[in-house]
């Protein structure tokens, strides 16, 4: 399913940013204290996180700094680079309204695990999937994304343009 949110070019990662709504696994690159305009366009020099990963940069909150410093068991902002996290949405009360938010999860992530999200077969995404490969596309890209079992893999080969 598409967020509405994605349709627009936002310069910071958000909830509506997780795959399918699921957690993600991000690796700290770098912390750096930059101005940040909010929706009102007030400028506020707020903590940004950057990751390895092909995500854009999050704006940590307290909250957040806060359950990193947990995390990591060190406020050294330096100390998290290199460090990874999982993340994931919330619903929160903020501006006078309930919103999804992102929050770091207050465990490390396990190494290694597939966090690929799965695909319910007969979903939009499943249908989405076989237009995918319909279209002329590749199977690997799908397997990328998502953690599909031997059967749906059998499945989706059978719609692959050869």
């Amino acid at each position: 399913m598409t967020h509405w949110k994605t349709q627009f070019n936002y310069k910071w990662l958000g909830a509506y940013c997780l795959p399918d709504g699921k957690d993600i696994i991000l690796t700290i690159k770098e912390m750096k204290r930059e101005e940040v305009a909010g929706t009102s366009g007030k400028k506020e020099l707020l903590l940004v996180a950057y990751f390895h990963e092909a995500v854009k940069p999050m704006v940590v909150n307290k909250t957040n700094c806060k359950a990193l410093e947990k995390l990591f068991k060190t406020p050294i902002i330096e100390d998290w680079s290199g460090k990874q996290m999982q993340v994931g949405a919330s619903r929160v009360d903020a501006f006078g309204d309930k919103v999804d938010a992102l929050r770091v999860r207050p465990f490390l992530p396990k190494v290694g695990e597939d966090v690929r999200p799965t695909i319910e077969t007969g979903s939009a995404v499943w249908n989405s999937s076989i237009d995918y490969l319909k279209s002329g596309n590749d199977l690997n890209a799908i397997m990328r994304k998502y953690k599909l079992t031997k059967e749906q893999i059998k499945t989706l080969q059978q719609y692959e343009v050869k």
